[in-house]
């Protein structure tokens, strides 16, 4: 039996899971990693995001070995990648322009977020090509809502 390209673009393994949370008050200000926040039309409460379409950033753990292997290290920390949102288990490049619900908020996938300089700071010499290709995805808020760590994340289908 043939499947509908369609119907396939709506399909994934298993439902993902919010691995880490984290916001800086300012945009070059540290990361705060939190066990849960509110999402609002701006992004995450205590985050310096502006409502729109990169109120949210959004990296898979899953890229997080990758781009340690890239820049030469052992391991990285999330909080270095300057992102708002890990998550674990789904393919979020698979959900580009979708509707994704994370824990009790509707964000839409943008596209994706690129490195900033400051990575070369951050993760050394080739930092920033090293993340090229696994810098996450901007999102915008659709409907606000709490995010606790090990949330479920999904496609969301309107009901």
């Amino acid at each position: 039996m043939v499947t509908a390209f369609s119907e396939m673009l709506k399909r994934h393994a298993a439902i993902g899971r919010v691995a880490w949370i984290g916001t800086r008050a300012a945009r070059k200000g540290a990361i705060t990693s939190l066990p849960e926040v509110e999402i609002g039309p701006s992004g995450l409460a205590g985050d310096h995001a502006k409502e729109g379409k990169r109120a949210v950033t959004l990296i898979q753990a899953e890229h997080l070995p990758i781009i340690a292997s890239f820049a030469g290290l052992e391991t990285i920390m999330p909080d270095l990648l300057r992102r708002n949102i890990m998550v674990t288990g789904i393919n979020l490049a698979a959900m580009r322009k979708a509707q994704v619900r994370v824990g009790g908020a509707i964000l839409q996938i943008t596209g994706p977020c690129p490195p900033c300089s400051r990575m070369e700071t951050v993760l050394g010499y080739g930092g920033y090509n090293a993340m090229r290709g696994h810098g996450g995805w901007y999102a915008e808020v659709i409907s606000a809502g709490h995010v606790r760590l090990d949330d479920d994340v999904s496609l969301y289908a309107a009901e």
